[in-house]
C-alpha cells in the first residue's frame, strides 16, 4: 500500500469511532471511494458488513454502533424509542435489553432501514416504526445517549413515555403503559406540554394525561391544558373497558378515578 493510501487510512481510522460502522457516502466524503474501499478490504483494513457498510478489521460492532452511522453518516431521524429508550435509560424495568430481545425504532415516515442494518449479525430483533407522531417538534424530546467512544440520539422519557402509548396495542400491553407511567415522576412539563401540544393523536394524548393523574404525577400541575388539543367526542382506547368521565375515553376496569 503506497503512502497516499497509508495517509487516507490513518486519517479514516482518526475520524472513525471504534465500534461503530462505516457507510460508503461518509467514506466518499473521507475521499476514501468504492475502490479504495475493495482495496482496504482486501488488504484486511476493512471488513464489509453489508452492501455499502464497513466495518474495522476485528472490530465488535452492536447495532448502536450500526445506529451510529445512520444519524451521524447518513442523517436520518432513526433513533431508539418507547420501551427501548426507557430501558436504556434504567425507567423500563419489565424489559431488559440483551440477546434476543426486540428493539423499537422510530423514524420519519417513508425513512427505512437499509438493507445491511435490518440484515445486519444482530441478536436482536429490530421494529421501525415510520410515523408523523410529533408535528413541527423536530428534535424536542430527544437526548444524546453516550457509549465509550460515541454517541447516539434516544428519545428522552417525555418522548419515549408519548412512544410507548402510541405502541398500544399492537407493541406494548397495558400494563406496562402502567408500570412506565408510575416511574415517571420527574418529567420536564415544558417538554411535556410541547410534545402533546404537537402530538396530532387524540386518543395517545387523552390516555397519556389519564394514566398522568391516575398515578398522581406533581409536574401535572404544570400543564396548560387548554392549549392542548383533545379532540371531541368518545374514543375506545381499552377495548371492553370502562369510559372515563373526564377524558371520554375508554380505560382499564381496575382502575378507578375519583373524578368520575
Amino acid at each position: 500500500m503506497n503512502r497516499q493510501k497509508d495517509n487516507k487510512l490513518n486519517q479514516l481510522l482518526t475520524n472513525w469511532p471504534p465500534g461503530t460502522v462505516a457507510v460508503q457516502p461518509w467514506l466518499n466524503e473521507q475521499a476514501i471511494y468504492r475502490q479504495l474501499a475493495d482495496a482496504y478490504c482486501k488488504s484486511g483494513w476493512l471488513e464489509r458488513l453489508g452492501r455499502g457498510a464497513f466495518v474495522r478489521r476485528g472490530d465488535k460492532v452492536d447495532w448502536p454502533g450500526a445506529l451510529y452511522a445512520l444519524q451521524t453518516q447518513l442523517g436520518l431521524s432513526i433513533h431508539p424509542g418507547a420501551q427501548t429508550a426507557l430501558a436504556m435509560r434504567g425507567l423500563a424495568h419489565y424489559l431488559m435489553l440483551g440477546k434476543n430481545q426486540t428493539v423499537i425504532l422510530f423514524g420519519a415516515p417513508k425513512e427505512p432501514l437499509p438493507g445491511w442494518f435490518s440484515e445486519g449479525p444482530w441478536q436482536e430483533k429490530f421494529i421501525c416504526v415510520n410515523t408523523g407522531l410529533f408535528e413541527n417538534a423536530g428534535t424536542s424530546g430527544l437526548t444524546q445517549y453516550k457509549r465509550d467512544n460515541y454517541s447516539i440520539t434516544i428519545s428522552a422519557p417525555e418522548r419515549a413515555m408519548v412512544e410507548l402509548i402510541y405502541l398500544f396495542p399492537k407493541y406494548v400491553v397495558a400494563e406496562n403503559l402502567d408500570v412506565a407511567m408510575e416511574s415517571m415522576t420527574t418529567l420536564r412539563p415544558k417538554l411535556v406540554q410541547q410534545l402533546l401540544e404537537s402530538c396530532p393523536s387524540v386518543k395517545v394524548k387523552r390516555y397519556f394525561m389519564w394514566l398522568a393523574e391516575y398515578h398522581q404525577h406533581g409536574w401535572l400541575k404544570k400543564l396548560d391544558v387548554s392549549k392542548i388539543n383533545f379532540g371531541s367526542g368518545k374514543r375506545v382506547f381499552i377495548k371492553g373497558g370502562r369510559l372515563d368521565g373526564k377524558y371520554q375515553i375508554t380505560v382499564p376496569l381496575d382502575k378507578i378515578q375519583e373524578n368520575d
